[in-house]
């Protein structure tokens, strides 16, 4: 799941819980959307941790620098 696909269910969970005040007999609309809303954050969160460990897997610190080289 990508950012943009979390950010989604995030803005739809919120929509669900806050501005919807239809009722649909078996089904809780407040409680899909706070499920939505969890899954979204969950997924934000996992998303930006794989992109963040990504980019120091790229770039290691002990990598030589232009200065470290000999010429």
């Amino acid at each position: 799941m990508g950012i943009g696909t979390s950010l989604f269910l995030i803005a739809t969970g919120a929509i669900l819980y806050f501005a919807v005040d239809a009722s649909v007999q078996g089904l809780e609309i407040q409680t899909v959307g706070v499920i939505l809303m969890v899954i979204g954050v969950l997924g934000l969160l996992i998303s930006l941790f794989i992109l963040m460990s990504a980019s120091r897997s790229r770039y290691p610190d002990d990598r030589p620098t232009r200065r470290d080289r000999d010429f």
